[in-house]
């Protein structure tokens, strides 16, 4: 655990907490390795950055039957944020605000955290930002003991003893053996295989299900994701209908053959000529992104804009990198502007100092900040930002982050909200 605060800070100063996830598909990051500088001096050094570890792929994730407890990975993070409520004052931390956040997979355990236990309130934080989460089907233990079996077999561990053997393992044995396999249904393993599961302990529900209810904790909110969240984990090869399908079905084998029929219509492809990649890529990144990213967060904002605010946005700067590689504006590509280029080694060249996205780092800075230390972002926005209204029944608008920095509102239109009511509707049987 990393915490880090103002240097003038004191145990009486009280000031908000921010608490950070970091992704990985849950597979891989353990170590977030994120410096907070930057956000705290966005945050006129009226802020305590706090980052974690904790447990990925079968270390976090591994489970079998009643003997190893599910979704330890998740178990970390409440530690984690039990911790704070215990000592964070010692850092110059308000135990009573703060704020969880996350990007991609830790952005998808913002969520779980929000539905733990059908959405008991235990007052371990006080606001939520979760930056394209990404919603997984969701198996239960049962349906998860496949992962197990086929890890324990490959390592030698079979028999009643099995767990035990697992246990004498060392991590080089374990991570030798550790490699993707297919979903029950699927052709080809997908991009993350340890996940977590519906326990009905820690997680009592299928998300959308949850959200539908009611069942979570109400609290001020952050939901959005990037413009083209998909290209980097769709095919770039996909070269007609069916292997986009198949890629799909991959990901999520409940996906019938009649639903493809329909799914395929309401994603036409948009691509005649594709001289440098499969001309299915960019409709399977469209399809893949707004399952898995897009509509998740729009749904999340409308869920909770009756209990509680909650503001939607969507990451639209087009770096000159991603664009000559046809990513367009791909998935997490935020967090390096919120992060700061100085403090990441892994920015586009476009957001540091000087270069023509270098403006958006402090519009996203200065949004976010606010909401950690008011749980608003419009109270210390960027001068010149627009002013980001709530997400509502409505008012379903969000703000958008352009290239340069700029920034605007927009109604979200007929095609997405047609879209997104289409997995909506089929969420229970894609066990989303």
């Amino acid at each position: 655990m990393n915490v880090m605060a103002p240097t003038n800070a004191t145990c009486s100063s009280n000031l908000p907490v921010f608490l950070y996830i970091q992704g990985g598909g849950f597979n891989s990051n353990s170590n977030p390795n994120i410096n907070g500088t930057g956000i705290i001096d966005a945050a006129d050094r009226d802020l305590v950055v706090v980052t974690i570890n904790y447990r990925v792929g079968p270390y976090g994730f591994l489970t079998n039957k009643d003997q190893v407890t599910p979704n330890n990975g998740l178990r970390d993070q409440v530690k984690a944020l039990e911790w704070v409520q215990t000592h964070i004052s010692k850092f110059g931390g308000n135990p009573n605000h703060v704020v969880v956040g996350g990007t991609s997979a830790g952005a998808a355990s913002v969520i779980f955290h929000l539905t733990a236990n059908n959405g008991s309130d235990n007052g371990l934080f006080h606001g939520a930002i979760s930056e394209s989460a990404s919603m997984a089907g969701l198996l239960t233990v049962k349906e998860s003991q496949y992962q197990y079996n086929n890890l324990a077999t490959r390592l030698g561990c079979t028999g009643k003893d099995s767990l035990e053997c697992l246990r004498n393992k060392t991590a080089l044995e374990i991570q030798e053996e550790n490699f993707n396999i297919p979903l029950p249904g699927g052709s080809k393993p997908p991009a993350y295989q340890w996940l977590p599961v519906l326990d009905y302990d820690f997680i009592n529900d299928y998300t959308y299900q949850s959200l539908t209810e009611g069942k979570f904790i109400k609290v001020p909110t952050i939901f959005g994701d990037d413009t083209n969240g998909g290209t980097v984990f769709t095919p770039k090869n996909a070269s007609t209908q069916a292997e986009s399908n198949q890629f799909i079905l991959d990901a999520y084998p409940t996906i019938s053959p009649e639903m493809f029929g329909e799914i395929n219509d309401l994603y036409p492809n948009p691509n005649k000529t594709c001289p440098n990649q499969g001309c299915f890529w960019r409709q399977t990144s469209n399809t893949y992104q707004e399952i898995r990213y897009m509509c998740p967060a729009l749904y999340a904002n409308s869920a909770y804009a009756p209990f509680s605010k909650s503001w939607a946005y969507r990451w639209n700067v087009e770096d000159p990198a991603q664009i000559a590689q046809g990513l367009g504006v791909p998935h997490t590509s935020e967090l390096e502007a919120l992060i700061g280029a100085e403090y990441t080694d892994e920015e586009p060249e476009s957001y540091t100092i000087g270069q023509k996205n270098r403006p958006a780092t402090p519009v996203i800075q200065r949004y976010w900040t606010s909401f950690m230390r008011t749980l608003d972002p419009n109270t210390f926005r960027q001068e010149g930002a627009v002013e980001w209204t709530s997400w509502g029944k409505d008012n379903q608008a969000r703000v958008v982050i352009n290239t340069g920095g700029k920034t605007n509102m927009e109604d979200v239109d007929n095609g997405l909200r047609e879209r997104c009511e289409y997995w909506y509707k089929h969420s229970m049987e894609m066990n989303l």
